[in-house]
């Protein structure tokens, strides 16, 4: 049953990754570990993999659009792999816990971002890009976004986006063109993780396909659903999940304490509240 439950959110996770160009991915980890009840350091590799081809395949679909900035994208990738590559070397000195309670913190973070981010003024897809691009500041930048998906396997798109909206990119193309890092950097750290982690092939075709199915669905909706919209309710729902991974992580006394008060049904209770209210927002934009 687990095993259905867990298929049917990686195809969530690929319809988000489609439509955003990041935050999707930063769900597949906790889907892997709380559903799928894969080890947690195993489960980091597995979102490389999975967040990896998936978000290679609704590139190609955004790049047939014209959406895609190559030059950009390529730049960016470039230190996204270097600080990927690292991540991944560094991950196996890291105790699977701490990993976990460090996703957690990216998920909150990513959550306010999400919340806080304001749209820029609508604009072409085809707008021509920025004749020059602050190669120095996009390679730190990329390297940063870069370690931080080697360590803990998210794809680092709800940072890049913004970044590549810094430098000139509209957002539809900066959605786009982080499809194209996601892949580059998640591939670097699969292989930063080489000869640390036996993967299981099986279970990971399984949740890529679903995943990669998801990602082809989320780039046609691309342009008929407000961003916005979509995205503060996803917000909503990555805050949630944070905030069930963080107490699960918690050292005992702290489960004792919730438990003698009761707390563990609210939790559970305001994890699962928080996606239907998701897909309320998803059935609004599309309405709008």
């Amino acid at each position: 049953m687990m095993l259905y439950v867990g298929i049917a959110a990686s195809l969530v996770v690929g319809v988000l990754l489609g439509l955003l160009g990041g935050g999707g991915s930063i769900l597949t980890v906790p889907l892997l570990v709380y559903v799928l009840g894969v080890e947690p350091r195993t489960a980091i590799v597995m979102s490389l993999v999975v967040v990896g081809l998936t978000s290679a395949s609704g590139a190609l679909l955004h790049a047939r659009a014209g959406r895609v900035r190559w030059r950009t994208a390529l730049v960016f990738g470039s230190g996204g792999m270097t600080g990927a590559f690292i991540g991944g070397r560094i991950n196996p000195l890291i105790p699977s816990t701490t990993l976990l309670l460090l996703f957690a913190g990216v998920m909150v973070a990513a959550a306010v971002a999400m919340l806080r981010r304001k749209e820029a003024p609508p604009a072409s897809a085809s707008t021509p890009a920025p004749a020059a691009i602050p190669v120095a500041r996009v390679l730190a930048q990329g390297m940063a976004v870069g370690l931080l998906s080697g360590l803990v396997g998210a794809g680092g798109g709800f940072l890049i986006v913004p970044a590549l909206a810094l430098v000139g990119l509209p957002m539809p193309v900066a959605a786009a063109t982080s499809l194209v890092v996601i892949s580059l950097q998640s591939a670097a750290g699969f292989v930063g993780h080489l000869g640390h982690v036996q993967l299981p092939w099986a279970l990971t075709g399984a949740v890529l396909t679903a995943a990669m199915l998801g990602s082809l669905v989320g780039g046609r909706l691309a342009s008929h659903i407000a961003p916005a919209t979509l995205r503060r309710g996803f917000a909503v729902f990555v805050l949630a999940t944070a905030t069930f991974l963080l107490v699960a992580e918690a050292p005992a006394p702290v489960h004792t304490l919730l438990a003698q008060a009761g707390a563990w049904p609210w939790l559970v209770a305001g994890t699962g509240v928080a996606l239907p209210l998701t897909l309320w927002s998803l059935r609004g934009a599309r309405q709008r």
